[in-house]
């Protein structure tokens, strides 16, 4: 209940007893019976007080009605001390009423705080349970989703490696049918298509196993010419074509500098040759190709990726265990990878070299996610700004 509503009934009671009080005084004595009726009405106003406000409200509105029942008292004075202790008696009564009733409502009170602290703390209780397992539930799915897709990564690397092993065989068949089949052969196409895609799906599925290991995947972009896949599609589909009457004609317009030139190339050779320098370096130099380009080639001769070193960090603490000499003979930098390193090469054919390096690694417990070819002078350039390029230089020549 409201605490305004408590007093307003208080309040109310109070006027109740005010009121038998002037009653009992105002009715003359020889009116028994409406004394009587009275003195039973003031019981009324004790057990509600008693009731709503527990023994202090009992005995407040106990007293209160005795008060009122003084005048009443009066009335019985000349009449004997018979009659006057009878209706003393009724003092008494109204008190003891208004503690009784008090007690009994303030042990119910009591009672019904305490019920409704338990109950507050069962629904807290069933709240934080339900919860729980909600979360259980939900724990136990995601487990559930984690065991399938556990059981999917070693099923994809079983399947993997299933089929990697007959790839080989089929590569090696394409191999030697390449050797055997003249290039002025007009077969000759379809086996180098073999090869391509061959070479495609042995990528698709080491990408499946370094997936399945928890290596990280780098995107590979390979260009090539729009004219040379559209050629190979068509020349796929020429059978059925055929049986269709379908004659499809191509006509592409030629890319400058898509090719290099047999003299041109000769020339390179000849020239590294007397140099003691790379042909690869030579036709950079001359204009033949980009330094992406190559880095691209040999990316693709080596099975390896090509890595854009400014979308890494370069790890410093690796670049100091790494001596300068080594560095710059195979043109390698130290990049960030997850937990290890990965060494981003712009010369992937000094092999004893980047062994001699990935074995330093090994010794010093750095763990090195494997190679991946990059730009010379990307290399070179980033070099140089973390070891010091004058001091750098100086002690590589």
């Amino acid at each position: 209940m409201k605490p305004n509503m408590k007093h307003l009934l208080f309040f109310l009671l109070l006027v109740f007893v005010v009121v038998i009080g002037v009653l009992h005084t105002l009715t003359p004595g020889h009116m028994i019976f409406y004394h009587d009726t009275y003195r039973r009405l003031c019981y009324f106003p004790i057990a509600i007080g008693a009731i709503l406000y527990g023994l202090r409200g009992g005995i407040c509105l106990a007293v209160l009605s005795c008060m009122a029942f003084v005048p009443h008292l009066y009335m019985f004075w000349a009449r004997g001390p018979e009659a006057y202790y009878s209706e003393l008696s009724e003092i008494l009564f109204y008190l003891a009423a208004g503690v009784v009733i008090g007690l009994i409502s303030s042990r119910e009170n009591k009672l019904k705080e305490k019920y409704k602290n338990l109950s507050e703390k069962l629904a807290g209780s069933y709240k934080r349970l339900h919860d729980q397992a909600s979360q259980l539930v939900e724990a136990e799915k995601q487990l559930g989703e984690s065991q399938k897709l556990s059981l999917l990564g070693h099923v994809s690397a079983s399947l993997a490696h299933e089929i990697k092993n007959p790839l080989a065989s089929i590569k090696g068949a394409a191999e030697i049918l390449a050797d055997e089949v003249p290039e002025n052969h007009p077969k000759h196409e379809f086996i180098e298509i073999m090869r391509s895609e061959i070479s495609r799906l042995n990528h698709s599925v080491e990408d499946v196993l370094k997936y399945c290991r928890g290596q990280q995947q780098h995107d590979k972009v390979r260009k090539e010419p729009v004219g040379k896949i559209i050629n190979q599609v068509v020349l796929l589909l020429e059978a059925g074509l055929e049986e269709k009457s379908i004659r499809v004609s191509i006509q592409t317009e030629p890319e400058e500098k898509e090719f290099v030139t047999e003299d041109a190339f000769m020339e390179a050779l000849e020239l590294s040759k007397k140099e003691g320098v790379r042909v690869g370096g030579v036709c950079v130099r001359k204009g033949m190709i980009t330094e992406s380009q190559l880095a691209e080639a040999l990316a693709e001769q080596y099975g390896m990726q090509v890595v854009d070193v400014d979308n890494f960090d370069i790890d410093e603490t690796t670049l100091e265990l790494i001596p300068v000499e080594l560095l710059f003979k195979a043109g390698v930098i130290p990049l960030k990878d997850k937990e290890g390193v990965l060494l981003a090469v712009s010369d992937p054919t000094d092999i004893l070299t980047l062994d001699d390096i990935e074995r330093l690694l090994k010794s010093k417990g750095i763990t090195c996610n494997g190679l991946a070819v990059a730009p010379s002078k990307v290399v070179e350039r980033h070099l140089n700004r973390g070891t010091g390029s004058r001091k750098m230089l100086k002690e590589a020549g």
